[in-house]
């Protein structure tokens, strides 16, 4: 059997083993034959595209806008996804990123703040003030990213877990409002037409997750949304209007939606958020880097959470949001074993070419509300299941940390169940409070310092005197 090539004749004082490293190709940096990259690249695609269009979906709803609007905010986070992962895997110059097998895109954790950053802004108002603050939490991120290893540390399991699991559960309204048709004033809201098509599209989900393999059950999500809006075509209930209007091909015209307006609890909230971001982007990268066993230090966290920042600041210019790690994509390498950063550059390639197509992106507007909604709830779901299985690894033995998780979460859960809670506070405490995940986020962080970081040192040194 032949040996494996192992470079020129080593000389004195040469480890072998260490020529022999140096000269394999790591499974990372491996460059893959197109039969097996566009495949595996497909993969990462299906895996993510609900998650990238659902933030522009929900937000396009919620501020009014019409069809062509829709189309350009899909638009935009295509191609800024498409635009971090390509920085993440390849890198461009000076702006290279973590080099690792990484996806970045529209986070779902902004989705909320930034609902109620609209609610409470003036009607045509809503995207600027959102923009302004996500602009603002772009540089907050490039400023404190190459400081943050050092931050990780009030960021325990414990936090993001409670944050994760609040994101999930803030966000379960939408998609039920979306199974009632969508548009609470309508006449037919809450129709038994639209409800049946939700339940119809979320039994198809199960169907496929239940009895499909391999890629089939991977996009279950998709064949889901695909089978429930072919499904709502005989009863009128697809509009294909946006096909028609979109044009084949637009870059995103920056500012389209208007100049960036500045309000400062609107920014406080989003800043609370990307700390959140920037924690699930190091989580990402750590978990990454066991899988593909190449070691993640800080300097690849800190290019990693330089590339969000430089994403989240580009993303408000032409129509994106705040912007991390998506770890569906991290399972999807988990799961394949196939660890190539160059299929996930080539991921983010076809993200960029969707981007550029609007035409593209009107196809996944012609998705009915209850279809989406139908989604949506296994969408959704799935957020607050990742934030459970953080939470079961945060020692939840302890009382200490249960009392943290039951305040934060009752903080947190405190505006779904009673909208009005906060209605006598000032407008900066509304928007801050108002969002279940910043006021859950702010309790979980406060009680994590208070039960574990304030005076420990003072407590450690009284056990050692008396010991």
């Amino acid at each position: 059997m032949a040996q494996p090539a192992t470079g020129p004749a080593e000389g004195p004082g040469k480890d072998p083993s260490k020529t022999l490293v140096d000269t394999a190709v790591h499974p990372v940096d491996e460059k893959l034959p197109p039969a097996r990259l566009v495949p595996a690249a497909l993969q990462h695609i299906a895996a993510m595209y609900a998650g990238v269009v659902t933030p522009p979906l929900i937000i396009g709803q919620a501020v009014g806008l019409d069809t062509a609007g829709m189309t350009r905010l899909i638009a935009a986070s295509l191609l800024i996804a498409g635009l971090a992962t390509i920085l993440q895997t390849i890198g461009l110059g000076p702006f290279a990123g973590n080099r690792l097998p990484f996806v970045n895109a529209a986070s779902s954790a902004g989705i909320a703040p930034m609902l109620a950053i609209a609610e409470t802004s003036a009607p045509g108002r809503q995207l600027p003030a959102i923009y302004g603050a996500v602009l603002v939490a772009g540089v907050f991120c490039l400023a404190v990213g190459p400081f943050f290893g050092r931050l990780l540390r009030f960021f325990p399991p414990l936090v993001t877990g409670v944050v994760i699991t609040l994101i999930g559960v803030t966000l379960m309204p939408v998609p039920v409002a979306w199974a009632q048709g969508g548009d609470a004033t309508a006449d037919d809201f809450g129709a038994m037409k639209y409800l049946a098509l939700a339940a119809f599209t979320l039994v198809v989900i199960l169907l496929v997750q239940r009895f499909g393999r391999g890629f089939l059950k991977q996009v279950a999500l998709l064949v889901g949304m695909f089978v429930g809006t072919l499904a709502a075509i005989p009863f009128g209930l697809a509009d294909f209007s946006a096909l028609r209007s979109a044009p084949l091909a637009a870059l995103p015209t920056p500012f389209a939606f208007g100049a960036p307006e500045f309000q400062p609890a609107a920014i406080l909230s989003l800043c609370i958020v990307m700390l959140v971001l920037m924690t699930e982007s190091s989580a990402g990268m750590l978990a990454l880097g066991e899988i593909c066993e190449r070691r993640t230090d800080g300097r690849t966290i800190t290019r990693g959470l330089r590339t969000d920042g430089i994403a989240t600041l580009l993303g408000p210019v032409f129509g994106g949001f705040p912007t991390s790690a998506f770890a569906q994509n991290v399972g999807v390498v988990s799961l394949t074993r196939v660890r190539s950063r160059y299929v996930v550059a080539a991921a983010g390639g076809a993200l960029l070419v969707l981007g550029a197509f609007p035409v593209l992106g009107a196809v996944v507007s012609l998705v009915p509300m209850p279809v989406l909604g139908g989604a949506g709830i296994v969408l959704f779901g799935s957020i607050a299941v990742s934030g459970i299985r953080t939470l079961s690894e945060a020692g939840l033995d302890d009382s200490s940390n249960i009392i943290l998780v039951a305040v934060a979460l009752g903080a947190g859960i405190i505006p779904l169940a009673a909208p009005a809670f906060y209605a006598g506070f000032p407008a900066w405490a509304q928007t801050v409070l108002g969002s279940g995940i910043s006021a859950g986020a702010l309790v979980a962080v406060v009680l994590n310092l208070f039960f574990h970081h304030l005076g420990t040192h003072s407590r450690t040194a009284v056990a050692l005197k008396s010991s």
